[in-house]
């Protein structure tokens, strides 16, 4: 039973995605690209021409294709691993045709846990 507050403390400890399986677009993403995105991406005229500002961000990214890096959605939904945005945030993109830096520029990568959160939410069908 000395385990039993372990356990409790683990639970407690875990990103709220484990505990919610869906990830929810306005809850769990759009305050990541509000405050991570969109201080540089607005309006859709600037690097990567498009604004993730979450009104429009949806529109901008899922099932659009990339820029960058030809034949990459930058959203595709169900597939992380095939979505431009994972690879900017990951700073994987040169490696599959795109290019620039790794995301949000001049700032330090999001943490793991917020990468996961955008791959969960993706997998699930990049939902609204």
């Amino acid at each position: 039973m000395k385990t039993f507050p372990l356990l409790l403390a683990a639970l407690a400890a875990t990103p709220a995605m484990a505990r919610d399986a869906r990830v929810d677009f306005a809850r769990d993403i759009a305050p990541v690209l509000k405050t991570t995105c969109a201080t540089c991406h607005q309006v859709g005229v600037e690097a990567g021409r498009l604004s993730l500002v979450p009104k429009y961000a949806l529109g901008f990214l899922v099932n659009v294709p990339s820029i960058e890096a030809p034949g990459v959605m930058r959203v595709a939904p169900g597939k992380p691993d095939r979505s431009y945005l994972v690879m900017k945030l990951e700073g994987t993109q040169v490696a599959h045709g795109g290019t620039g830096s790794r995301m949000p520029f001049g700032g330090p990568p999001l943490a793991p846990e917020t990468i996961a959160l955008v791959r969960a939410w993706i997998k699930q069908g990049a939902r609204p």
